[in-house]
C-alpha cells in the first residue's frame, strides 16, 4: 500500500472512531459502514492493527475498534533494565508486557494508562499492550552516580529498573563533579524520546566515602530519618519510668485468679500485677528493643501456663498524636546492615517501651493455659504491670537447652527449670503446628560484621536455633489466640493473611518439581499447605533443595495485612494476626488499641465505624511499607557482600551450586554468598541449558554441572551497582 494512501486511510479511520456518533465495532461492521468491497477488507484490518499498534485507537476483548481510552485500563509500571517492562492491573491474573518502544516514558513505579493491543503476544500467552499515558509519576525525585561532562551532566539512577539516566544542565548540577552520590529532582519527565531533565538538590557524598552506599539506598527508598520537632516535642510529657507501690506476693495462681490491685489508679488502673511471675526476654545480643517477656509455669491440672507479654506501646503513643502519625508514615522499623530506621523514637523504643531487665513496665498480655498435646484450653488477655527478671539471649539460651554448657548453666541456675519448660512447650506448640500443616521455611540467612568504617570485615552464616524456635513458637501461638478472640468477637480488627497460591502457579510448580522425581496433590485445582511442607521435608539434604524451596516459596503469594479474616495458608491457621511487636510494627499498635479499647468499655456503635473506616487504609499503607523496607534491606545485605567481597578478588574458594540458567550457573559460598559463573567463561566445552533437568551439559564431552554440585571457584569481580559477584570455574 503507498504510504500517501495508507496515511490517507489512517486519517480516515481516525476521524471516524472519534466522531461523537460513533460507536465501537469490528473490523466487518466498520467495512460494511465505509462501503469497503471484501477483495479490500483485509487491507482495512492491517490499517486498523496498524492504528492499534500506535495507541491511535484502541481494541476491546471482543474485537471492537474505538478511540483508546474507551478500551484502557490503569495500573503499576514495573520496568526492566533492559528497557521493556510490565503492568500490573488489579483483577488480571498476570500482567501486560509492554516493549521499550511502547513505554511512552513511564518510569518503574508509575501508575499509568494502558492499551491491550493483544491478549496473547510474542511472549507466549502474557498479554501485550502499550502505555497511552502516565497518570501519575512515581519518582519524583532519583537517587544516582553523577557522570559529569564539559556543559552538563547526567545521573545514572541507583535503581535499574528506572533505566534512563537523568539529563542535568549546565547550573543545575549544585557543583557535582563525577563519582558524586546525588539525589536529583525531575522538573520534567520528557515524552519518551527525550531523556526526563532535572537538577540535583543534594550531593551525598563522593561514591567512596563511608556511608555513602547506605545513604544512598535509605535515600532511593524514600526512607524517613529524623523525627520532626513535633514528634520530639510530645516525648517530653513521656516519663522515663513507671512508679508502681508494692503489691501482695500472689504465687502460682490459675488464670481466673489474677486480680487488678484495689489501690490502683491512673496509668496503673485496671491492670494485673505480674511482678510476682519470674519473667524474661529473650532476644539477640545487639537488640535494643525489648517488646516482648515471658512467663511458664504449670498448674494443679499439669496444664502449662504460658505467657507472653508484650509492651504497651499503646498508653504513650495515642491515637492522633504527632508520635502515632509518625509512626503510620514509617509503617515498621528498617533493619539495615549498619543502622536501624526506628518506628518510634528511641526514647520509647529503646526507654520506657522496652522491656529491659530490673524494670517494671507496661504490658499486654496474652496469658494461655496449653494442655500436654499442645492444645490452648483456656486464654485472658489483660492490661499488665510485668517486672523482667533476667535479659537473655539466644545464644545464652541454646548453649542452656542443645550444648549444655556447663558455665553458662551455672550463671542461669536459677532459670534452667524454667528454660527446659519452655522448650518442652515449644516442641509441643511446634509438632501440632507440623501435623495441620503449617509450612516452615528455613533458608540459610547471614549477619554482616562492619568496622567502624562501615566496611564489611566478616559475614557469618545466621543459624536458627533452639532459642530462636521457642520465641517464634510462643510468639505465633500468641497472635492465633488474639486473632480468634478478636475474630468471634466481631470488632473491626487488623489480621495478618496469608491466601491460598494461585492453582496456576501450583500446576507450574508441580511440573518443574516433577522433572527432579517430586510430585504435589491438589485437589479440584487447589493444594493444602501440608502437601508442601511434604515435599520440603523430602527436599531437605538434597542436592536441589535450595532451588526447589526458593521455586516454592515463590510460587505463593505474599503474606499482607487484611480487615478480613480469610486464614494464614503457610501457617495453616484459620486465625492469625501481628500482636508481638507493636514497637517496630504498625499494624501491632493498631490492635494493642482496639484490644484495650474492647476490654476497658467495649466498642460502642460510634467507635466500632471510626476503626471500620480506619483499618483497611492502614492494611494497605502498612503492606506496602513492610514490602519498602524488605527490599531495601535486602539491597543493603547485597551491597556489603559484594564490598566484602571485592577484597578476594583472585582467590579461590569452595562453593556448591545454587542455580542453573541459561546465561551460567550460580555457587553458593559456605557464608552464603553467592556469585555467577557466566556460561561464556565455561571455555572447554560448548554447554547447553538443560531446561528439564536444570543443568548446563557440555556438548562435546558431556560434563554438566547441576543443582547441588560442589566447585572451586575464583572470584574475578563485583559490580557494586549492580550488586553483583562474578566467578570462574578453577577446579
Amino acid at each position: 500500500m503507498e504510504r500517501e494512501r495508507l496515511e490517507q486511510r489512517k486519517d480516515m479511520l481516525v476521524q471516524l472512531v472519534h466522531d461523537k456518533a460513533y460507536v465501537p465495532m469490528k473490523a466487518k461492521e466498520i467495512a460494511m459502514l465505509l462501503n469497503v468491497p471484501r477483495e479490500q477488507r483485509e487491507e482495512l484490518k492491517e490499517v486498523l492493527d496498524l492504528l492499534v499498534a500506535e495507541g491511535k485507537i484502541g481494541i476491546s476483548k471482543k474485537g471492537k475498534y474505538g478511540k483508546p481510552e474507551a478500551f484502557s485500563v490503569n495500573g503499576i509500571f514495573s520496568g526492566h533494565p533492559r528497557g521493556f517492562g510490565f503492568v500490573t492491573v488489579e483483577g488480571r491474573e498476570t500482567d501486560v508486557f509492554i516493549p521499550e518502544e511502547k513505554t511512552g516514558g513511564a518510569l518503574h513505579g508509575d501508575r499509568v494508562q494502558i492499551v491491550i493491543e493483544s491478549e496473547s503476544g510474542s511472549r507466549g500467552a502474557r498479554a501485550e499492550g502499550a502505555v497511552l499515558r502516565v497518570l501519575e509519576h512515581a519518582n519524583q525525585e532519583v537517587v544516582g552516580f553523577y557522570q559529569k561532562n564539559k556543559s552538563f551532566g547526567f545521573v545514572v539512577p541507583d535503581n535499574q529498573k528506572l533505566c534512563r539516566d537523568i539529563f542535568i544542565p549546565q547550573g543545575r548540577d549544585l557543583g557535582a563533579v563525577t563519582g558524586h552520590k546525588v539525589v536529583a529532582k525531575i522538573r520534567d519527565f520528557g515524552n519518551g524520546a527525550n531523556n526526563p531533565e532535572g537538577e540535583i538538590t543534594e550531593i551525598l557524598g563522593h561514591v567512596n566515602d563511608p556511608g555513602t552506599d547506605i545513604l544512598s539506598i535509605v535515600r532511593a527508598y524514600g526512607l524517613p530519618e529524623a523525627f520532626p520537632a513535633e514528634v520530639m516535642a510530645e516525648l517530653a510529657d513521656i516519663p522515663d519510668e513507671i512508679c508502681v507501690p508494692e503489691g501482695e506476693e500472689n504465687g502460682e495462681m490459675e488464670l481466673d485468679q489474677f486480680a487488678c490491685p484495689s489501690g490502683w489508679s491512673g496509668e496503673l488502673a485496671g491492670r494485673l500485677d505480674l511482678r510476682h511471675l519470674k519473667t524474661v526476654t529473650i532476644d539477640g545480643e545487639d537488640a535494643k528493643d525489648l517488646d516482648d517477656a515471658v512467663t511458664i509455669s504449670k498448674n494443679s491440672r499439669g496444664n502449662y501456663l504460658l505467657g507472653v507479654h508484650i509492651a504497651d506501646v499503646s498508653h504513650y503513643v495515642k491515637e492522633g498524636s504527632a508520635l502515632d502519625q509518625e509512626a503510620f508514615r514509617r509503617g515498621t522499623s528498617v533493619y539495615l546492615v549498619d543502622r536501624v530506621i526506628p518506628m518510634l523514637p528511641h526514647k520509647l523504643s529503646n526507654g520506657i517501651c522496652s522491656l529491659n531487665e530490673g524494670t517494671d513496665r507496661l504490658a499486654l498480655s496474652c496469658m494461655m493455659e496449653i494442655n500436654s498435646q499442645g492444645a490452648l484450653v483456656d486464654h485472658r488477655i489483660s492490661p499488665t504491670v510485668i517486672h523482667v527478671d533476667r535479659r537473655m539471649t539466644y545464644t545464652a539460651v541454646n548453649a542452656i537447652l542443645t550444648e549444655t554448657d556447663e558455665e553458662t548453666i551455672s550463671r542461669y541456675q536459677d532459670f534452667v527449670p524454667m528454660f527446659h519448660m519452655m522448650k518442652e512447650l515449644a516442641d509441643l506448640l511446634r509438632e501440632r503446628r507440623r501435623k495441620r500443616g503449617a509450612i516452615d521455611f528455613d533458608f540459610p540467612e547471614s549477619k554482616i560484621i562492619l568496622d567502624e568504617k562501615g566496611k564489611p570485615v566478616d559475614i557469618k552464616p545466621y543459624e536458627r536455633n533452639a532459642a530462636t524456635r521457642l520465641i517464634e513458637d510462643f510468639m505465633l501461638m500468641a497472635n492465633e489466640t488474639v486473632a480468634e478472640d478478636f475474630y468471634w468477637q466481631s470488632v473491626p480488627f487488623l489480621y495478618r493473611t496469608h491466601d491460598t497460591p494461585d492453582s496456576e502457579k501450583m500446576k507450574q510448580l508441580g511440573i518443574f518439581i516433577n522433572n527432579f522425581g517430586y510430585s504435589i496433590r491438589m485437589q479440584q485445582g487447589e493444594i493444602h499447605p501440608k502437601e508442601l511442607q511434604k515435599l520440603l521435608d523430602k527436599l531437605e539434604g538434597m542436592p536441589e533443595e535450595p532451588l526447589l524451596s526458593r521455586l516454592t516459596l515463590r510460587s505463593m503469594r505474599q503474606a499482607k495485612y487484611t480487615t478480613l479474616c480469610s486464614g494464614h495458608f503457610g501457617l495453616a491457621a484459620s486465625y492469625y494476626t501481628h500482636f508481638t511487636s507493636p514497637i517496630r510494627r504498625y499494624p501491632d499498635l493498631q490492635i494493642h488499641r482496639i484490644i484495650k479499647e474492647s476490654l476497658s468499655s467495649g466498642l460502642g456503635e460510634r467507635r466500632r465505624s471510626h476503626y471500620e473506616a480506619l483499618l483497611p487504609q492502614v492494611a494497605i499503607q502498612t503492606s506496602a511499607l513492610e514490602r519498602r523496607a524488605d527490599e531495601a534491606e535486602r539491597e543493603t545485605q547485597k551491597l556489603k557482600k559484594c564490598e566484602y567481597m571485592s577484597r578476594f578478588i583472585g582467590q579461590e574458594f569452595d562453593g556448591v551450586i545454587s542455580g542453573v540458567a541459561a546465561w551460567g550457573f550460580y555457587a553458593e559460598l559456605p557464608n552464603t554468598v553467592e556469585g555467577l559463573v557466566r556460561i561464556g567463561s565455561l571455555d572447554d566445552d560448548y554447554y547447553i541449558f538443560d531446561e528439564q533437568q536444570y543443568q548446563l551439559v557440555g556438548e562435546l564431552k558431556r560434563k554438566v554441572y547441576k543443582l547441588g554440585q560442589p566447585v572451586r571457584v575464583l572470584v574475578t569481580g563485583v559490580d557494586k551497582l549492580m550488586r553483583t559477584v562474578e566467578f570462574i570455574v578453577t577446579a
